[in-house]
């Protein structure tokens, strides 16, 4: 049986890979953690869904639009977006270019 929770385990934190690290990233530079919104937009009969996560005063959208089920897909994508952007130093206010290295 314990081989099954850890399984599962590993999925949900494979399903969350992203907004994980996102959550990690703020940690380490000391900002508020991100904060996520859906968004929705009617295509006909169904329904495609998006997200958008505030980072350090910015507003980061999902790449792409999903399937009201795989609504974790789109908080995912915003995640890896807003994640990139702390990486890559971003704007001049963002923290990873504010940040002093050891």
């Amino acid at each position: 049986m314990s081989h099954q929770r850890s399984n599962t385990n590993n999925t949900a934190d494979a399903a969350m890979r992203w907004q994980n690290a996102l959550n990690s990233a703020c940690a380490e530079y000391q900002i508020a953690n991100p904060v996520f919104r859906e968004v929705s937009d009617r295509r006909g009969g169904r329904t495609a869904w998006s997200s958008v996560v505030s980072v350090y005063g910015n507003q980061f959208s999902a790449r792409f639009w999903y399937d009201g089920k795989n609504v974790n897909n789109a908080r995912e994508d915003a995640a890896e977006v807003a994640l990139s952007w702390l990486q890559t130093g971003g704007e001049s206010n963002s923290p990873a270019s504010n940040r002093s290295y050891r």
